[in-house]
């Protein structure tokens, strides 16, 4: 590959990238990014190095954006389209969507300190979904009913998914649209006694393919 042709596919593919709005997904699915110089032009660099794309890798990343599809001139990046789609997921739930060691203790009548320690007792034994959010812990409400203690329907379907799945994508999975279950929201739809075990069986389902993608 020439230079020429290194520089129109480095271009090419960040404005690829751009039209689909998901440039800002690259760093967080741990591949390389580029940055505009002041002549517009798009300049890659490695993930872990920093250091400049060489040709062989520029055309190795563009074959793997685009290996989703049949006609890779229209293929997408799936993986950057979902990181993209979780982001946004999880704004929404970041915006009202949970509570903390407090709000649990208001719900419960308890002590702050009482309220904590059963949070953490709770999420060891899998029957409660905590969550890591810049240093702080995040109690998803979905789970709780009005006493704050976790929905009853729930425990066997939070069980098998913290076992094996992160705590966001539990949350994200629990409270959206999910294919396993012919698009219905999962924790909504536990609440119905002839769906929860659907539901609970859709966790496992997930559970296990979260397992299998691991090793």
């Amino acid at each position: 590959m020439t230079t020429r042709d290194h520089d129109g596919l480095a271009d090419e593919l960040a404005a690829w990238l751009e039209g689909l709005g998901l440039a800002d997904q690259l760093e967080a699915a741990g591949l390389p990014s580029y940055v505009r110089g002041a002549d517009g032009a798009a300049h890659w660099r490695e993930p872990a190095t920093g250091e400049p794309l060489t040709a062989e890798r520029l055309v190795e990343l563009d074959a793997v954006l685009r290996s989703t599809g049949e006609d890779p001139a229209h293929g997408v990046p799936i993986a950057l389209v979902r990181l993209r789609r979780d982001a946004r997921v999880r704004a929404e739930l970041l915006d009202g969507g949970w509570t903390d060691y407090a709000g649990v203790a208001g719900l419960r009548g308890v002590s702050l300190n009482a309220a904590r320690f059963a949070v953490h007792k709770a999420a060891e034994r899998r029957t409660l979904l905590l969550v890591q959010h810049e240093g702080a812990i995040l109690v998803p409400t979905f789970q709780l009913d009005g006493s704050g203690e976790v929905r009853e329907e729930l425990l066997t379907v939070l069980e098998p998914l913290l076992a094996a799945v992160d705590p966001w994508r539990a949350w994200i999975w629990l409270t959206t649209p999910a294919g396993l279950l012919g698009g219905a929201v999962p924790h909504e739809a536990a609440r119905d006694p002839e769906e929860q075990p659907v539901v609970q069986r859709a966790a496992i389902a997930l559970a296990e393919r979260a397992r299998a993608s691991a090793r």
